[in-house]
């Protein structure tokens, strides 16, 4: 049976973050940790080059995967906001539609950056036998990528109808998948590299029924619009998912400028980048997860006009980052070495692992706050707040730092620098996010545009 139509617009929104942010990392953390079982199962094969590869391959599908992050954003926005008005039937239609552009767009991305799949991994600093076996793992994955894309959109659907329990089994259920996957096509099969590929691919598949089951058989939240309707949701749809693929793109950007200077100190640098780039998120997850969790909470509020909530939900969403991201950090900290050794890590990679889990990690603080943020903005109808705090933090919160730290300290200095950088622009998403929620507050809402549960407030005056 659907859910009730805005469940998130009555009850503590301390619970509703809690409860939206554990099932949301409890699916996001079991893909995480499928991934670090991937590089560990690759690592056990003895060839160095094989985990570089798979962390420059990472870079690359990072940014395609941060595409389908901003339009999942739009998705569960305008599902959010047309059940807080209590539309439930224009929710189905933007559903529809949402899952019409997404795969409109993906495909078209594929299409393009396919052919250039090696040119874009020399790019990034891969050479010799780590760019061959990049480029031929990228060759097997990124085709699924509107496989991938569309499955995301799903649990834009789902959180947006406030079912956080069925949008965990989508990504949960493709984790279960890989993790029983991998061992067979890796170790069984002899399949090493191209087993870890394949064993993606399919597990990719298995998210995307599972999520169609849900948005569409269990909640009848998808529902294929006409022609002129589908015109009509494509400018609230992209007003929302441009902007908001703009920020995700930013964070990948910034990866790739590390990973760049990474490979000027070698492979064992490129590898513990990325053991560090697995271990992120799987030790934060619920950080990540809440930058999805909080959308959907604010969207409802937002279609219902309670402005008192959503004071409450950014409040009760950065305590909950503090308090997370602080024992984490602790437990990285205290079991810095064990990580180490669990990914096979020695030398450089150790190092950087170790000095990672014990220094650099702390700077989540500051990030989460950045994620938290950026959910408020493109929920709220201010995407471009989203877009200036992510390219900031990025490039200027990135590039210098990261520059600098490489040329004291080496690599050291560079994942230094990456952390460093996220203090300034934590702290100033912040502080103009509580404001943009006043603003809101004080505005005469358009009567007509909000029956339809469309239109944010424009992104006008007091700039």
């Amino acid at each position: 049976m659907p859910a009730p139509v805005a469940i998130f617009t009555t009850g503590s929104t301390l619970r509703h973050v809690i409860v939206m942010a554990g099932t949301g990392s409890v699916g996001l953390i079991s893909i995480f940790i499928v991934d670090a079982l991937n590089l560990f199962y690759i690592s056990m094969l003895g060839i160095e080059e094989l985990a570089a590869a798979v962390g420059f391959a990472s870079t690359l599908l990072f940014f395609t995967i941060s595409v389908a992050i901003g339009f999942t954003i739009a998705c569960g926005a305008l599902v959010s906001r047309c059940l807080g008005r209590g539309n439930r039937e224009e929710a189905a239609r933007m559903g529809g539609a949402s899952l019409v552009f997404m795969a409109a767009t993906t495909l078209l991305m594929t299409v393009l950056i396919w052919p250039f799949l090696r040119d874009l991994t020399w790019l990034m600093g891969a050479r010799g036998e780590t760019l061959e076996l990049s480029t031929r793992f990228l060759q097997i994955v990124f085709p699924s990528t509107p496989i991938v894309a569309l499955g995301m959109c799903t649990t834009g659907i789902l959180r947006g109808a406030a079912d956080a329990r069925r949008a965990m089994y989508v990504t949960l259920g493709s984790g279960l998948a890989a993790a029983v996957l991998d061992p067979i096509f890796i170790f069984a099969l002899g399949l090493g590299l191209d087993g870890a590929a394949i064993s993606t691919v399919l597990a990719r598949f298995v998210m995307l029924a599972i999520g169609l089951h849900g948005a569409h058989v269990v909640h009848r939240l998808v529902r294929l619009p006409d022609r002129t309707r589908l015109i009509e949701a494509a400018r609230p749809f992209f007003s929302i998912g441009f902007p908001a693929v703009v920020t995700q793109i930013a964070t990948p950007v910034g990866n790739t400028f590390v990973t760049i200077e990474m490979a000027t100190f070698g492979d064992q640098a490129v590898a513990g980048w990325a053991i560090i780039g697995r271990i992120l998120p799987v030790a934060f997850g619920v950080v990540f997860a809440l930058s999805g969790a909080v959308g959907p909470i604010l969207g409802q509020n937002f279609g219902a006009r309670k402005y008192d909530r959503l004071v409450s939900t950014m409040r009760d969403s950065l305590i909950v980052t503090i308090v997370y991201v602080a024992v984490m950090w602790a437990l990285l900290a205290i079991f810095a070495e064990p990580i180490a050794s669990l990914f096979g890590a020695h030398g450089l990679s150790r190092d950087l692992v170790v000095f990672f889990c014990r220094f650099a990690a702390g700077s989540f603080l500051f990030t989460g706050a950045i994620f938290v943020a950026s959910a408020a903005f493109n929920n709220l109808g201010y995407p471009t707040y989203s877009t200036v705090f992510n390219w900031g933090r990025s490039t200027l919160g990135v590039i210098p730092f990261v520059w600098v730290g490489a040329s004291l300290y080496g690599a050291h200095g560079v994942v230094a620098g990456w952390g460093l950088g996220a203090v300034v622009f934590g702290i100033a998403s912040v502080v103009v996010c509580f404001r943009v929620i006043h603003r809101i507050g004080a505005q005469v809402p358009d009567e007509d545009d909000a029956a339809r549960g469309l239109a944010p407030p424009p992104e006008t005056g007091g700039r």
